[in-house]
């Protein structure tokens, strides 16, 4: 048990009646931990918050097992700071060796998750803003996966519709077989793919359906390539729409619309009372036409997932979907899931000079995602977009990006970990031995400890926030107190001992480097 869990623990037992104990590391770096809890009880027993946590704070010292606690403490109007021996932190190590590469898992979510990211169009290649939630939703999924949940990642591939015969028409135009029109794809992408099957196309020319389909299979192949491949991310499942279409998922959605009394016709439109949800208008399913609209598609594939046996949906969209968010978060409610959440992504510039580069899927006059990771690594695409809150505007640094030293923020936490490795190749370290472990008794040793130690609660945080730049940024803080341990404390030069305990320090910071690498899958290399 982590010394986290001890105070959980005892809270738990000295404070009854309360559900939710929030336990953190406090950022002035004083205390080990604290706690806000007296505020929350404070409110439901109607007393005053200050001498609730005093009270904590007496009961907490006396309930702990000896030698745990140096100091506890209420602090300001209704803190409680936990201050622990050395022994009692370090300790912590124990299970870190214990753990090894299982250490960070954890049991608090336990339930069978999809991630649905990317889902980009086969319509050309991905630009920047799909491998932000390429990024964002693959490591998502890690998070959640060791977290305790069952995860599918998966990629929903729109190849029909609209878009798909927008761009065989695009590729007959393209080979001046059909007038050109404003609405178009314009990428050299169309023009190289009509080019290379243009017996193809003249054969196919007045069916664009089908053209566009067949072109739409063959950008799928490459989209695969980019994010699998060059880029690491990994899809489960790629769900066609075509194939929820003909497993008349959409009709089924709506007969379930229906029952439930969720849809009336208006101007010879269905409609679905997405404002009974909080959306500004109602959302139309069937046009008057008779055609059901994307909306309704997108309702079978949810469906389609519910019926697979998920409680749970999780929907990562660019930053030009937030009016989406609302009707399909009705939908979600509709068809029984017990959680759904989608998350939209921000904007992202590529710096280069000085000068952005302008982006634009249909005219082709953009930087697609696979060109970015051929230029500066996979490694370095993934931490930088990683870095940033995913709800944050963000400018890529090409110039930073390709520095190789440790002002790049991926290479300087990945030279801890090669670093950390080079000392115990040095020192040829043997077992670890426990009882030396109390003589890590420095601020910095301290510091470091409780450092790695704080890495189970970063992906629980993470598993229940989704703010996946929290991973990265812990990296970089670990990468830091890392460093300040290795220029303030001797490991070759001290007495066997301490030598031993510290060397113990370096292996456990080796082991949660490859374990956080791991899960932000970047690499952890053996020399750099």
């Amino acid at each position: 048990m982590s010394a986290k869990d001890t105070i959980l623990k005892i809270l738990k037992k000295i404070a009854p009646g309360s559900d939710e104990v929030d336990i953190y590391v406090p950022e002035n770096q004083g205390a080990h931990y604290a706690t806000n809890i007296a505020f929350r009880l404070a409110k439901e027993q109607g007393k005053n918050p200050a001498a609730i946590a005093a009270a904590l704070a007496r009961d907490a010292k006396e309930s702990a097992p000896a030698g745990f606690f140096a100091k506890v403490e209420a602090a300001g109007p209704g803190f409680v700071n936990f201050y622990l021996t050395p022994a009692a932190l370090n300790a912590g190590l124990l299970l870190i060796f214990k753990e090894k590469g299982k250490f960070g898992a954890g049991k608090s979510r336990k339930d069978k998750v999809q991630v649905e990211f990317v889902s980009a169009n086969p319509t050309g290649p991905l630009t920047l803003a799909n491998g932000r939630g390429g990024f964002l939703g693959d490591v998502l999924g890690n998070v959640l996966k060791l977290s305790g949940a069952k995860v599918e990642k998966e990629y929903y591939v729109n190849d029909t519709g609209h878009q798909v015969l927008t761009l065989g028409r695009s590729i007959a135009a393209a080979l001046g077989l059909i007038p050109d029109e404003e609405a178009f794809y314009k990428g050299d992408y169309v023009k190289e793919w009509a080019r290379r099957h243009s017996a193809l196309v003249k054969k196919m020319q007045n069916k664009p359906m089908a053209l566009g389909e067949r072109a739409a299979k063959d950008f799928l192949g490459l989209i695969k390539t980019a994010v699998g491949k060059k880029a690491g991310i990994k899809f489960d499942r790629f769900t066609s729409e075509k194939a929820i279409h003909a497993a008349k998922l959409p009709q089924r959605a709506l007969q379930l619309f229906r029952k439930g009394g969720w849809v009336y016709e208006s101007e010879g439109a269905v409609w679905l009372k997405t404002t009974a949800f909080g959306d500004d208008k109602d959302r139309v399913l069937v046009t008057s036409e008779k055609l059901p609209t994307y909306f309704l598609a997108d309702a079978g594939h949810y469906l389609e997932t519910k019926k697979r046996g998920f409680d749970a949906k999780i929907n990562i969209l660019g930053p030009d979907h937030y009016g989406y968010v609302k009707r399909i978060q009705a939908v979600a409610k509709i068809v029984g899931f017990k959680r759904s959440e989608v998350v939209i992504t921000q904007v992202i510039r590529l710096m280069k000079n000085g000068q952005e580069f302008k982006m634009s899927k249909r005219k082709g006059e953009f930087v697609t995602f696979e060109d970015l990771v051929s230029e500066v690594g996979a490694d370095v695409a993934r931490f930088f977009f990683l870095m940033i809150s995913p709800t944050t505007h963000m400018d890529f640094d090409m110039g930073l990006a390709k520095e190789r030293s440790a002002k790049n923020p991926v290479y300087y936490v990945q030279y801890a970990y090669v670093r950390a490795k080079g000392i115990l190749r040095k020192a040829g370290a043997g077992k670890m031995v426990p009882k030396t472990l109390a003589l890590l008794d420095t601020a910095e040793d301290q510091r470091l400890v409780r450092q790695l130690l704080e890495f189970p609660s970063v992906i629980e945080a993470t598993a229940r926030d989704y703010q996946v730049h929290r991973l990265a940024r812990y990296g970089l803080d670990l990468a830091k107190d890392f460093q300040q341990f290795y220029e303030k404390e001797h490991i070759m030069g001290e007495a066997k001992d301490i030598k031993n305990a510290r060397l113990a320090l370096v292996q456990a910071t080796a082991i949660v480097l490859q374990n956080l690498f791991a899960v932000l899958g970047i690499s952890a290399p053996s020399k750099m």
